[in-house]
């Protein structure tokens, strides 16, 4: 395989502090975070072309992400944090997004981390992590594994002692470069059968490598590279039970994919913020149109209708989906996270829709002169072509129409 990118070892980046120098704000309200969230997107957004052109792993900008307090916003109230809702962990997710797409995506594993550690973890595990969290440190994610069907790793969990040693290797680890923990789904043998576990490994363990050779040409900077383990130490309560919590009704899902939607729909305010402008100052008019201005042309400003109303439809499913999501944490069963998870995938479907849309009508109402390098209009479609491809659509199209034709409930798991 030819990289655009050569694969770069963690160690000629600047790794994570073991602590922040200062602990991060404390967020207390749901309107807090969301105002925080505005301030800083306000100063993400400025250099996120060049980032993205040149590929600069955003470290200052992430530390100042994490010092704002955003990343400790669903530690719950009774723990030191903000316990904010679904609504607001996604207003903020697709406001960091709009302002860059990457630094969206980074904490998406982090707070999908942070639901696992919820629904499962003891009382121990979570002040432990939730700890960790209100004090700065940022969780990675190494999930998937090349070459294998999802949910079905390779990656072992084996006892040692009183704990347990990782070996295995995983890639589309992003966030993992960044990280002070890193969640690995492993698999350990009990009974004869396989279970799954999630297992916090600090990032500076012995046997864990961390190479950045995520080559996408989208969110290119969300350290979405790879994670090898030989045989690294853990100890017992870094290890949270992660398949049973799908094997009774938990949100674990819904959250996770709430916070995809909110990816793409941040996208699609990118890119429809940056047609308006582009269209008024640079476009031409075509000739049939017979006016002066691209911004009159008849058919032009048809399309921008469109794209607003495809954009404004994918706000209103994700506010409405995040109403399901925060009754199905209140009231977990199978009927409140069936229709969360329900809920979600209408929400996923549209801002897919909405991204997709957006980034590409910026071309063809933009013209020719939209397609020049140093523009960098061109990573809108990029991130959106990327990010959307996480999990297939057309499932979610099936989830919904099973659910409704025939009362048929989806299944749990993190990818609807």
């Amino acid at each position: 395989m030819t990289l655009l990118y050569e694969p770069v070892p963690v160690d000629s980046h600047p790794a994570p502090a073991a602590a922040p120098r200062q602990a991060p704000h404390r967020i207390q309200t749901d309107a807090e975070a969301l105002a925080v969230a505005r301030r800083v997107a306000a100063e993400l957004a400025p250099g996120a072309a060049e980032r993205d052109r040149e590929r600069l792993l955003p470290w200052t900008e992430l530390d100042t992400f994490v010092a704002s307090g955003l990343w400790a916003i669903t530690v719950p109230k009774a723990l030191g944090g903000a316990g904010v809702s679904a609504g607001t962990l996604a207003e903020v997710t697709a406001l960091i997004a709009e302002a860059d797409s990457s630094l969206g995506q980074i904490p998406q594993n982090h707070f999908y981390a942070l639901e696992v550690l919820r629904v499962g973890g003891s009382p121990a595990q979570q002040r432990f992590f939730y700890g960790e969290v209100l004090a700065g440190r940022r969780l990675g994610n190494a999930l998937a594994e090349i070459g294998h069907k999802d949910f079905q790793r390779r990656t072992r969990l084996i006892p040692d002692g009183n704990g347990w040693r990782i070996q295995g290797r995983k890639f589309y680890c992003t966030g993992a470069v960044y990280a002070h923990w890193i969640p690995t789904l492993v698999v350990a043998e009990e009974a004869g059968r396989p279970v799954q576990y999630l297992a916090f490994v600090p990032r500076d363990a012995q046997g864990v490598d961390i190479t950045d050779d995520w080559d996408g040409f989208g969110q290119r900077v969300t350290g979405s590279g790879s994670v090898a383990f030989d045989h690294v130490r853990v100890e017992a309560d870094w290890v949270v039970p992660f398949q049973s919590s799908f094997e009774r009704p938990t949100t674990i899902g819904p959250v996770a994919q709430l916070l995809h939607a909110a990816i793409d729909l941040g996208v699609a305010r990118a890119a429809l913020a940056a047609t308006l402008p582009f269209v008024r100052e640079h476009a031409r008019p075509w000739i049939d149109a017979k006016v002066a201005r691209a911004a009159e042309d008849p058919l032009l400003i048809q399309q921008v209708g469109e794209t607003t109303v495809q954009l404004r439809a994918a706000e209103a499913l994700l506010r409405r989906a995040a109403r399901f999501v925060d009754a199905a944490q209140a009231a977990p069963g199978e009927r409140s996270v069936a229709e969360a998870s329900i809920a979600v995938a209408e929400a996923r479907v549209q801002t897919t829709t909405a991204a997709l849309d957006a980034s590409t009508r910026l071309f063809e109402l933009g013209g020719t002169a939209a397609t020049l390098d140093h523009r960098g209009l061109d990573r809108f479609w990029r991130n959106a072509r990327t990010h959307t491809l996480h999990d297939p659509v057309r499932w979610k199209y099936h989830a919904v129409g099973n659910f409704f034709l025939n009362d048929r409930l989806p299944p749990r798991h993190g990818a609807l």
